[in-house]
């Protein structure tokens, strides 16, 4: 529950948001610049990087909470997290993104962005903030030297830090006030963005109970029992939402109950599913694949207390396409609190969305992403000619590319 709850403590207000994220040469994203609005939705075929665009997240949220290095061991080394592909290897992976989190709710201005070298191994870092309580705009970071420059450009301070380290990781536990705030908020977003994937075998368990105030649903849903009983003590409205929710896209469902345990001395609820016909309530480990995951998915998206972004692969795996229609609804009412990052291969959902949603991703002879594949502007023209036609039949028919 760690990551849960530093996540907790460092999430933003639902008005700071990112804009655009730019990426060189991580894994199969050669050059992409992708504009984000609250609803981001990435369609394209197996290997056309939607899942590397969802794990340049995971990636920077590593590095707030173990630093560079094992971040970058986690995943290989530097060798194995460059891009492969192109006449000549690629010699640096760099990762920025903009948005607001500083300065004024929806005013853009701050920035952060890391250069990473493999051999020999070096990384260049820049915190940049709007906000007008910071004396200090601008922080870079290159090897062993740290520099804070005044907005006015007159001053300038300087401290060392270990060149193997990243700044993200080191300067917000700094108590000083020339270095800390600034990249305290960058970091407190980062540690914040959440992959959501609902790990069904881990979901449909017992789980320790009852949680703390607060605490939030697991990346993995692996909490799901124990979120659900939380959520009907604490949040009622948002339990009865979620509750109809799911009676109304599972219709044999007719209530959510809970069975209390205790396993090895330690008490444990699991979720009760009372279904339509039959006597005794059915168990959440008892209930199928499709049944679970859809429950992790409504119970991520009626949290109330959702970190700044919310990454989503494969969101409609498994799930009937009247769910896929109630999630496209709720992910927009969720989507003003939280951002979204989903990707999908699926016509059904992409049905559902709004031309500024989608996202069109497809893989160059060169082997790198083109995300997106094709501007917004030229969605909305494809659109407007397809007299009427919803996205996922223009995106199934090949005439906005991303072949499935």
């Amino acid at each position: 529950m760690a990551d849960d709850e530093a996540r907790r403590e460092n999430s933003m207000t639902a008005n700071h948001r990112l804009f655009s994220l730019e990426v060189d040469n991580f894994r199969s994203l050669r050059q992409v610049t992708l504009p984000l609005g609250p609803v981001n939705v990435l369609v394209g075929p197996n290997g056309a990087g939607k899942t590397n665009v969802l794990e340049v997240f995971r990636f920077l949220a590593d590095i707030v909470h173990t630093d560079i290095v094992p971040a970058l061991d986690q995943r290989g080394g530097f060798e194995r997290l460059v891009f492969h592909g192109g006449a000549k290897p690629a010699g640096h992976i760099r990762i920025g993104i903009k948005g607001s989190w500083s300065s004024e709710p929806g005013e853009p201005g701050d920035e952060y962005s890391l250069r990473i070298t493999g051999t020999p191994f070096t990384r260049e870092e820049l915190f940049q903030s709007s906000a007008e309580q910071h004396r200090l705009r601008t922080i870079t970071v290159l090897g062993s030297s740290v520099t804070a420059q005044a907005a006015d450009l007159t001053t300038a301070d300087k401290i060392r830090i270990q060149p193997s380290t990243s700044g993200l990781s080191t300067l917000p536990r700094l108590s000083d006030e020339r270095f800390g705030p600034i990249t305290a908020e960058v970091a407190g977003l980062l540690a914040s963005f959440r992959v959501f994937d609902v790990d069904v075998n881990e979901a449909a368990r017992p789980t320790p109970a009852p949680l703390k105030a607060g605490d939030g649903i697991a990346n993995n849903a692996s909490n799901l029992s124990a979120f659900l009983l939380l959520l009907s003590a604490n949040e009622p409205d948002a339990w009865q939402r979620l509750e109809a929710d799911a009676v109304e896209v599972l219709p044999q469902l007719k209530a959510i109950k809970f069975h209390h345990v205790r396993l090895a001395n330690q008490p444990t609820v699991l979720a009760m599913l009372q279904e339509r016909g039959l006597r005794e309530p059915t168990p959440l480990r008892d209930a199928s694949f499709g049944t679970i995951r859809l429950l992790g998915l409504l119970t991520m998206l009626h949290d109330p207390r959702p970190p700044t972004l919310t990454c989503v692969e494969e969101i409609d795996y498994g799930l009937h396409p009247q769910a896929v229609e109630l999630l496209v609804e709720r992910i927009r009412e969720a989507g003003e609190m939280t951002q979204f990052i989903i990707a999908t291969h699926s016509p059904a959902l992409a049905n559902q969305l709004k031309p500024e949603e989608l996202i069109v991703c497809e893989r160059g002879d060169d082997g790198s992403s083109l995300i997106p594949a094709i501007s917004r502007s030229k969605v909305e023209t494809i659109v407007h000619a397809g007299e009427g036609l919803p996205l996922g039949e223009l995106w199934f028919s090949g005439a906005l590319g991303g072949d499935l």
